[in-house]
């Protein structure tokens, strides 16, 4: 069983920055890919990066040069460095694992004010 807990979620000015972890649970995640994705009002979840065990990540295209997401295996946890954050970025952002099934977190709310 995994299980995936977020912070550091909060509001911030357009321009601004925030700075998301994720904490796991689980012996295995040193060899489990994790991921963000976000969900804005009224729209699907959305894919925002993901990094494998391996360290190699993927971003959304919206969001490359901006977030940089990384993970430190000693700790079990996950980072997503947000960067001149735009209102577009609002939304409720959740990590994600997965360990011979999907893991999601309960969610942290970032709200980006123009």
């Amino acid at each position: 069983q995994v299980q995936l807990v977020e912070s550091g979620g909060g509001l911030v000015q357009a321009g601004g920055s925030l700075r998301l972890s994720c904490a796991a649970s689980g012996s295995i995640f040193s060899i489990s890919p994790m991921g963000w994705y976000r969900q804005a009002p009224g729209k699907q979840r959305e894919l925002v990066a993901r990094i494998t065990s391996g360290f190699s990540s993927v971003y959304a295209d919206s969001v490359k040069g901006r977030f940089t997401i990384s993970r430190d295996n000693a700790k079990n946890t996950v980072y997503l460095q947000m960067s001149s954050l735009k209102p577009e970025d609002t939304g409720v952002y959740y990590c994600w694992s997965y360990a011979y099934a999907d893991y999601w977190g309960q969610g942290t709310q970032v709200t980006v004010s123009s």
